[in-house]
């Protein structure tokens, strides 16, 4: 957003240097990006006045002006009468116009900060010399207006200096927005001004025409007007519009309004949108301008101004030309039932205003703003009007730019108002008190102002303040709907008076670090671990696109939605973090590494998991890892539980392994023919799901062959490693001894199946015992498959003998034979 210091001047003081101004608000309000000084471009430009204006011979648009410049300019030729020749090209140059002369060696101020800027000369053409030339608006870079020279609108003798004419000795602050969000009033110049004065511990008088909720008009004639609907008072707080006629739609507006306009970063266009532009960056405040015969046209019998939301597959075409699908969550304005604007983002073009116009609807409301905020990552449109509307626009504050604009389109288009003021306004608030103590605001600062110093801070930006001894009512303007408790007053009076010029004092209450609860402890843990085993940790947004939920099989409709999304990619709550981190294997490829494992402990969301009882969505921990190698060849699914037993194993923790079943979402990426349900052996809890991904997961994300994962819930684990217990064993002095046999089972026997018969044959020995898998072999198209396992025993006691090492391992084979219906090979 950008700010002329000189519009700011209009309202209030300034007494200080801008660097200072710039560091005062910055220390106060908001952060200023940067400083422009506009004015030293223009420091050669004189208003002259055309005195002669003939055409030069043998050229079909040239012509030989002589100026009358008052004789300021030094060092050029003049004739007898002091007056000084200049060739212009312009249509529009005629004798007697006030015209911006740029003299001899000055600097075009279209090129001043180009790296060659172009300088001017005395110069022949068609064999006249010409002294400088006399600009357009596009070569005195004010705005993009090259049709002809700029005529001088002002009472002012020649000679005059152009920038002092036109205030353009200004400064332009560049100002980081994002920190006003709350703001809607520092969005427009005058709430800026207040500030500006508050922060100077100045009075700030608002005009009078702001405070003017209530406007009064005498239609010089009473045209039909449509009835107001506010459908749903969710979309809008109110809706306020007249009727005018007689707008001369090719009117310009004054050139002093239309240079702060361009100032401000908006294009002058005519006077009518000049109006509703200059209005916007004054006040925050939008409007917007409807052909009124179009508009009762397109209503038909039920001449009507309905705000509703869009309709299902609706479509509109806007003012720019582009046609587009509307969403439920659009707002639209309609006449009777047909759209004819998007509201808060723009009209739409079956209601343009053209030549062809004669009475217009001018239109001045407020929308809710988190839909439109929606509606702005939707379709893209980033208008300055819309990034208004979506900061809060107060609904008090449409009456008051309603009359102001009809007074100035009265002004500056020949318009007259054709009606009465209509309206729908279910959004009609009771003004905001708060009640509060000097004792508070001072002991929350750490501050010792009185009760004076409180009430003149406050009211020099607005606010009511009336003390009885210590207490105070505070009633809040109604451009401040942000200030609701007591919290907010203290805040703005540490603000108003700086939070830097409060005395730092050490807190007088005791206190001491707080230890990690358990929980996060063993979170930190697991960070480490998978850290120390070569993965590296990312951290992902919580919001993401639909199309991502998609790719990685998960239900959209299952997702939160984010209505004010900062993003058009960031439209939902995540469900789990597996497609976060799927979602950034590919670009790590083309970056150039093949082989990387990438984890995330985080948080997600779905509706499923219902709210808490403060109806807020329901929050889960969640783990979650991806391991890719670009080349590598064989199972991903053992690479990616290596990792998971490692941590599993520092933890105490002896896992359990069974057949994905058709889950969640965290379980719909992976592929359930390749991945595994975790759980915890010892409380049979489930800890999560582990394995390799689905063919369309692959190809959604663009995957290598060899790419598995986990994703765990660390509020599980932790409960699993409390039931831990002693974990310490003594080493035996005796060797021990490894067998390793092969099963032959039908295929659909699991290898889990095989770990869990072995290892309960092996419960009532009192021996040592261990059982690994090895691998898994199954030929093409057979119903059978061979798995391998090991048997590591070992005795506190002895060691082992042949025979009682050979009776285990019969005892471990006629069990797994038993129940798998196998046989040893």
């Amino acid at each position: 957003m950008i700010i002329s210091v000189n519009w700011l001047k209009k309202f209030t003081s300034i007494d200080m240097p801008v660097e200072q101004l710039a560091t005062l608000i910055g220390e106060r309000l908001v952060e200023i990006e940067g400083i422009e000084n506009i004015g030293e471009k223009y420091q050669n430009v004189i208003v002259a006045k055309v005195v002669e204006c003939a055409p030069i011979e043998g050229t079909d648009h040239l012509n030989a002006t002589k100026i009358d410049d008052g004789g300021v300019a030094e060092g050029v030729e003049r004739d007898e009468n002091g007056l000084v020749q200049v060739v212009c090209g312009a249509p529009n140059v005629r004798a007697g116009m006030m015209v911006a002369w740029l003299p001899p060696q000055s600097t075009v101020p279209e090129t001043f900060h180009d790296a060659e800027p172009f300088v001017l000369s005395v110069r022949p053409l068609r064999g006249v010399n010409s002294n400088g030339m006399l600009a357009s608006a596009k070569e005195l870079d004010l705005f993009d207006d090259h049709t002809g020279i700029l005529e001088v609108d002002k009472d002012c003798a020649p000679g005059s200096k152009f920038a002092e004419v036109y205030e353009l000795n200004d400064y332009l602050l560049d100002i980081e927005n994002k920190s006003l969000t709350h703001r809607p009033d520092a969005f427009g110049v005058i709430g800026f001004a207040r500030e500006v004065a508050g922060i100077q511990g100045k009075p700030f008088t608002t005009p009078d025409w702001l405070h003017d909720i209530a406007p009064q008009f005498s239609p010089v004639q009473n045209l039909e007007v449509p009835t107001v609907h506010i459908e749903d008072p969710a979309l809008s707080d109110r809706f306020t519009a007249i009727v005018l006629s007689g707008i001369n739609e090719t009117a310009q507006s004054p050139v002093q309004l239309q240079t702060y306009l361009a100032r401000s970063g908006v294009r002058p266009i005519s006077a009518s949108v000049d109006v509703s532009n200059y209005l916007m960056l004054l006040t925050g405040q939008p409007s917007h301008t409807y052909d009124y015969d179009k508009f009762k046209a397109l209503a038909g019998d039920d001449f009507s101004i309905r705000v509703r939301s869009a309709r299902f597959e609706e479509k509109l075409t806007l003012l720019d030309g582009k046609e587009i699908t509307l969403d439920q969550a659009d707002i639209v304005i309609a006449a009777g039932n047909e759209a004819v604007g998007l509201a808060g983002a723009m009209g739409g073009a079956n209601t343009i205003v053209d030549e062809t116009t004669k009475n217009v609807l001018l239109e001045v409301a407020t929308f809710d703003l988190y839909h439109l905020r929606s509606t702005q990552m939707r379709h893209g449109i980033f208008s300055e009007a819309i990034t208004r509307f979506t900061k809060g626009v107060p609904a008090s504050l449409a009456m008051p730019v309603l009359a102001e604009a009809v007074r100035q389109l009265t002004e500056f288009t020949g318009a007259s108002v054709s009606s009465d003021i209509i309206e729908d306004y279910p959004g009609v608030r009771e003004q905001i008190t708060v009640n509060i103590n000097e004792q508070h605001i001072n002991e929350t600062l750490g501050t010792h102002f009185s009760a004076n110093d409180i009430a003149e801070l406050l009211q020099n930006v607005g606010f009511e303040v009336a003390f009885n001894e210590l207490d105070a009512t505070v009633r809040v303007p109604y451009w401040r709907e942000d200030i609701h408790i007591p919290e907010d007053i203290i805040e703005e009076v540490g603000r108003l008076a700086g939070f830097d010029t409060i005395n730092l004092t050490l807190p007088r209450r005791e206190f001491s670090a707080t230890k990690p609860q358990p929980f996060d402890a063993l979170r930190s843990q697991v960070r480490a671990l998978l850290v120390r085993a070569g993965a590296n940790e990312v951290l992902t947004y919580s919001f993401v696109h639909g199309d991502m939920l998609k790719k990685a099989g998960q239900n959209p409709d299952d997702a939160y939605r984010i209505v004010n999304s900062i993003s058009p990619d960031l439209q939902y709550y995540r469900q789990s973090l597996t497609p976060n981190l799927l979602n950034l294997v590919h670009p790590n490829r083309k970056a150039g590494y093949d082989e990387f494992a990438i984890f995330e402990c985080n948080k997600a969301h779905r509706k499923s998991a219902g709210q808490t009882e403060e109806n807020v969505p329901v929050e889960f921990d969640s783990i979650a890892l991806v391991i890719a190698k670009a080349k590598a060849k064989g199972d991903a699914f053992y690479d990616a539980k290596h990792y998971l037993e490692y941590v599993a194993d520092v933890l105490g923790l002896t896992l359990r392994y069974e057949p994905l079943s058709d889950g969640d979402a965290t379980a719909a990426p992976f592929e359930p023919a390749r991945s595994a349900a975790i759980f915890d052996a010892k409380s049979d809890s489930y800890l999560g799901v582990v394995g390799e991904y689905k063919k369309s997961v692959q190809k959604g994300f663009k995957l290598p062959d060899f790419t598995a994962g986990f994703e765990i819930n660390p509020r599980a684990l932790h409960e699993a490693v409390q039931n831990v217990g002693q974990r310490y064993q003594a080493l035996s002095r005796y060797p021990g001894t490894e067998r390793d046999i092969t099963f032959q089972t039908p295929s659909d026997v699991t290898f889990q199946t095989i770990i869990n018969e072995a290892t309960n044959a092996l419960t009532d020995t009192n021996f040592i015992t261990t059982v690994v898998p090895l691998g898994i072999y199954q030929a093409e198209g057979s119903d059978e498959k061979n798995s391998t396992v090991r048997i590591k025993l070992v005795s506190y006691n002895k060691t082992l003998t042949n025979e009682e090492v050979t009776a285990v391992i019969d005892s471990v084979i006629a069990r797994v034979v038993e129940a798998t219906k196998g046989r040893v090979i």
